[in-house]
């Protein structure tokens, strides 16, 4: 997996079943099917919004 990134997170309550990433207000990544988004999807959208 690509390296971790540096930063802080928060996680807040969302409606059951939801999963949304999100960078400075802005959603990079979600849950848009039965499957969440795996770790490196993850890392990889923030990546490209942080500019890493």
């Amino acid at each position: 997996m690509k390296d971790e990134l540096d930063l802080e997170a928060e996680l807040k309550p969302g409606p059951s079943g939801s999963y949304v990433v999100a960078v400075d207000g802005k959603v990079v990544i979600e849950k848009k099917t039965l499957a969440f988004p795996t770790e490196q999807e993850i890392v990889d959208a923030v990546s490209k919004v942080i500019g890493r």
